[in-house]
């Protein structure tokens, strides 16, 4: 079989995957989805609870939708919001099954490379097609063979550590029964057990951590969430970006979910610890502390909800020859353009194959993935992102870097990678960069006029 006429290998059935598969369809090639679970979107259904903050009109690919429409598929309302169990399965599953044979379950992928080449040996090493390693649900072992290699499989199975330092704080694994890395369903009985009339930390700065707040503030108000409560924790300090865009935000859902958590913490459903950076967790008979790295400890929790952020795993693809920024682990000219560090604010322009490519021809990092562990991921970017890819591999470069997408304005201002830099310190002392404090943020509460 010559290389062309083999399968374009992607790796994983969620959302930006199977809108690869999608488009790859449309430009006449053969793509082979590889999903390590059960069906499609299995990382999604994780977090099925949860609703988007993107429309539905915004989380369905154009090439998806024109694959869906001889099936009788019925497009959702596009001015709703779809919780992610909304999003599995009324369109990717369909989209997966209109897909068949090209989409594999069951199927975890160990490891990529060039056949019959590591990454050291330079000989022919582009003539090479891809060798695919998997790992079946029986537990046998297959190589595929593959003319280019999408990797679309997300950051969602390895979620960051507690620890400031990015490494687990001293005690968190010890501590894993009652530590969580997920969004609480508090609509499930045995989970709302768990968090109900118990106190809990909640270490993280992004939207899971404002669904968290929002969903157990909730709970404290419900008739068996008596004495419901939760702490807040921030590694920086709070100002007037710390809720997001709020009314601003041009994608509202999210601006709202922002306003929800403030909501929780001005209604004295919880309390906010900033400048905290876990070092360790310690016990306190069946209760946890948190340790700051300044010698801090925090009072005593029942439970501990960690949402600092995911990264990807890049353990299969040691074999290939990646250009990965030292930092974000994303495509190096896609990583200045998502940087914390750099951009405080506004919104990446869409970008594709110029922005995804890497030293090894023919593979990608899409979707998620390719952010590395920056924040903030659309769907709307990863299709954009597959399309363009798409058109590459057919050979359409014009296509390829066409921009075809217009974003939302972020309407957030503020990035991590801001909060120590001791000149955006505001003269009030206020703002992300004031000294670590303890505070319940309530409605007598300064204003701060500052922000990072």
């Amino acid at each position: 079989m010559s290389e062309q006429q083999l399968p374009v290998v992607v790796i994983g059935a969620g959302p930006t995957g199977l809108a690869a598969a999608a488009h790859l369809v449309g430009r006449g090639l053969d793509p082979l989805v590889l999903e390590a679970g059960a069906a499609a979107g299995s990382a999604v259904r994780e977090w099925g609870h949860v609703r988007l903050f993107s429309t539905w009109s915004e989380v369905v690919d154009p090439a998806a939708e024109k694959l869906l429409a001889p099936t009788g598929w019925v497009r959702p309302d596009g001015a709703t919001y779809p919780s992610g169990a909304d999003w599995a399965e009324r369109y990717l599953q369909p989209l997966a099954d209109v897909l068949g044979d090209k989409v594999r379950y069951g199927a975890t992928v160990t490891g990529v490379s060039r056949a019959g080449r590591d990454r050291v040996v330079d000989a022919d090493r582009e003539s090479q097609p891809f060798t695919v390693l998997i790992e079946t649900a029986d537990g046998s072992e297959e190589r595929i063979l593959a003319r280019a290699v999408l990797d679309a499989s997300g950051t969602w199975a390895t979620p960051s550590p507690m620890g400031g330092d990015g490494l687990p704080a001293l005690g968190e694994k010890a501590a894993s029964a009652r530590v969580s890395y997920r969004v609480p369903d508090l609509k499930d009985p045995a989970v709302r057990a768990r968090y109900a009339g118990k106190r809990t930390a909640v270490v993280g700065s992004g939207a899971s951590a404002f669904t968290a707040l929002a969903a157990l503030a909730d709970l404290s108000e419900s008739d068996d969430g008596a004495g419901t409560r939760a702490v807040w924790i921030l590694r920086r300090g709070i100002s007037g970006s710390t809720f997001g865009g709020g009314a601003a935000d041009q994608l509202p859902a999210r601006g709202a979910l922002g306003l929800a958590a403030k909501a929780a913490v001005d209604d004295g459903h919880a309390d906010a610890v900033t400048g905290f950076r876990t070092a360790a967790v310690e016990r306190d008979g069946e209760r946890l502390v948190l340790v700051g790295e300044d010698g801090r400890r925090l009072d005593p929790v029942d439970e501990v909800i960690v949402l600092t952020g995911l990264r990807p795993d890049l353990s299969f693809l040691d074999e290939l020859r990646l250009g990965l920024d030292e930092r974000l682990r994303a495509p190096v000219a896609l990583a200045p353009l998502i940087d914390p560090n750099q951009h405080s604010c506004g919104t990446v322009y869409p970008h594709g194959v110029k922005e995804l490519s890497h030293p090894e021809k023919d593979v990608y990092l899409v979707g998620m993935k390719s952010y590395g562990r920056a924040p903030t991921f659309l769907a709307m970017t990863g299709y954009e992102q597959v399309r363009s890819v798409a058109a590459a591999l057919a050979g359409d470069r014009e296509a390829a870097e066409r921009v075809e997408l217009t974003l939302p304005e972020t309407g957030v201002c503020g990035g991590a990678g801001l909060f120590d830099a001791p000149e955006a310190t505001p003269a009030d002392g206020g703002g992300c960069c004031a000294a670590p404090a303890t505070l319940t943020i309530g409605a007598g509460a300064p204003a701060s006029s500052g922000g990072c």
